[in-house]
């Protein structure tokens, strides 16, 4: 008994040492923002196959598909980019995407659609219950944001201004 006890006790130092650690925040911000410029960029690099991933949803007018196709990866690469150099907005919009990610996932789940998530590529997920799998990992993602959010409220950590890195783009172009 004595033993567990122990190991509790320490258990419970320990993890509030590791959320509160500027590398744990650091390491889940670097690979969200790596995940979303991967993303966008399998997306963006075949825009007709996404266009025909997003019209089997049947929730864009066929009119739209090429510009969602196209805006959307952009949006998720910039939005990765914006949250590995900790661009104020960047979160939010993240957040935003994988809010709207669910919501899709959930109406096919609902629907019993029997197609791909497009979520990375058209080869991503071609086994059974593929949009459940990728529901539930985007529901992970999204309590990995909501801890990113608690992080920059409890450390006061409001991120870089755009205009900052902006500035400092056109110092370095001269």
């Amino acid at each position: 008994m004595k033993v567990d006890n122990i190991f509790l006790k320490k258990l419970f130092k320990t993890i509030p040492n590791l959320l509160g650690s500027k590398y744990t925040y650091n390491i889940i911000r670097l690979l969200f923002g790596t995940v979303f410029i991967y993303a966008g960029a399998v997306k963006i690099v075949n825009p007709k196959a996404f266009a025909n991933i997003i019209s089997q949803y049947n929730l864009v007018p066929e009119i739209l598909l090429a510009p969602v196709a196209i805006i959307l990866p952009l949006i998720e690469i910039l939005a990765g980019i914006g949250l590995i150099l900790n661009v104020r907005g960047s979160l939010t919009t993240i957040l935003s995407l994988l809010i709207m990610f669910v919501v899709i996932l959930w109406y096919g789940i609902i629907k019993d659609l029997d197609i791909d998530c497009g979520c990375f590529s058209a080869e991503e997920m071609k086994g059974i219950n593929n949009l459940r799998q990728a529901f539930y990992r985007d529901i992970i993602m999204i309590i990995g944001v909501f801890y990113l959010y608690a992080y920059k409220y409890f450390k006061n950590d409001r991120g870089v201004s755009p205009n900052k890195i902006f500035t400092k783009f056109k110092e370095v172009l001269g």
